[in-house]
């Protein structure tokens, strides 16, 4: 089979294509005949920043494609089913990027009838991210679903970019009010089509003022790409007992918090990373995110907000590149019959 791989970390120049034997699934582990990879910032931050603990990797933690074998003891799943995965290459050398996959039973998620590969492919890292920063408010669900967050504002920072998108999707279908802020017409344009009410330009509108008249008691949930530029923004917006959920890290940037205004307010800070949030908040954004795959609430591609830029395997290196370089829209790298992708 085709497959790319790495053996030290650096640029995208170490990632390779080349043959290896088809692998076989042991007790516990499916085997998945992938149709399409996905690219998220972790994956090159791990390849080139990364340790690399196997003799070589291949890449990727996200990625959809058709239950292929099944090892001794796995009973969820069978042969045939079309699925997605999530935290494919966790603690394993063994990410989407190649032909066939062979992973933990319980990474790999049935997608359900009508949903495509395409937007499979996008939900572990994004998806999964985005649920956790919805559901750590005080007082509010630990859980998503149609009107889990009815009465609730929600501000996502940088709306256009993977996580983004999807908590502009998830709170919109869980009933909240959704505010998002973009650096551009282009942008503001894909945030509308993903869902959010209201969208503010910070770089030519007054952001604290235009969020503090849509909501003038406060925004209850704050999704957070950036708190070295946003601390004293979400500081002044958040109402009583918010949260500000915080899923990057700037670059190893570090943030500076006003003491009084978020003492005041009783504000919580919230950092999210996926691979430690625990197995409960894992299986219950799992659960969720099916819930509204199912509802058709999580569509990807253009005309949702979310622009598909799509590489062959042979070029996961540009890929890579790409998403280090924050291209707008969801890398995806196209590996098997993409005539079923949908």
């Amino acid at each position: 089979m085709r497959t790319i791989v790495y053996t030290e970390p650096g640029s995208p120049d170490v990632l390779h294509l080349v043959d290896r034997d088809i692998p076989t699934p042991g007790p516990g582990e499916v085997r998945v005949r992938v149709v399409v990879s996905a690219v998220n910032p972790t994956d090159w931050k791990s390849r080139q920043n990364g340790t690399v603990e196997f003799p070589e990797v291949t890449p990727n933690q996200d990625g959809a494609g058709v239950v292929d074998a099944l090892g001794d003891g796995v009973s969820t799943l069978e042969v045939g089913d079309r699925v997605w995965t999530y935290l494919s290459a966790r603690n394993r050398p063994t990410g989407t990027a190649q032909e066939y996959t062979v992973l933990p039973a319980e990474r790999v998620v049935k997608l359900p009838a009508g949903t495509s590969f395409d937007v499979g492919a996008t939900m572990g890292v994004p998806a999964m991210t985005a649920h956790r920063a919805l559901t750590v408010l005080e007082g509010g669900p630990d859980r998503l679903h149609a009107g889990a967050l009815d009465g609730r504002v929600v501000l996502v920072a940088g709306g256009a970019g993977a996580v983004g998108h999807a908590a502009i999707q998830l709170a919109r279908w869980a009933g909240a009010t959704v505010i998002t802020t973009i650096s551009s017409d282009e942008k503001a344009e894909l945030a509308r089509r993903a869902g959010a009410h209201h969208v503010v330009n910070y770089r030519t509108e007054d952001t604290a003022a235009v969020v503090k008249a849509i909501a003038p008691d406060g925004v209850d949930i704050v999704v957070e790409v950036s708190i070295v530029q946003n601390a004293d923004l979400d500081a002044d917006v958040v109402g009583q007992r918010a949260v500000v959920s915080m899923y990057a890290d700037d670059g190893g940037a570090t943030a500076e918090l006003a003491v009084r205004p978020n003492m005041s307010k009783n504000t919580r800070y919230q950092f999210v990373l996926l691979y430690t949030i625990g197995e409960t908040a894992m299986r219950a954004a799992v659960e969720d995110v099916t819930e509204a795959l199912i509802a058709g609430a999580l569509p990807v591609g253009e005309a949702a907000g979310l622009p598909l830029v799509r590489f062959p395997l042979a070029e996961t290196a540009a890929a890579h590149q790409a998403v280090q370089d924050s291209v707008t829209g969801k890398v995806l790298i196209d590996i098997g019959d993409t005539t079923s992708a949908g």
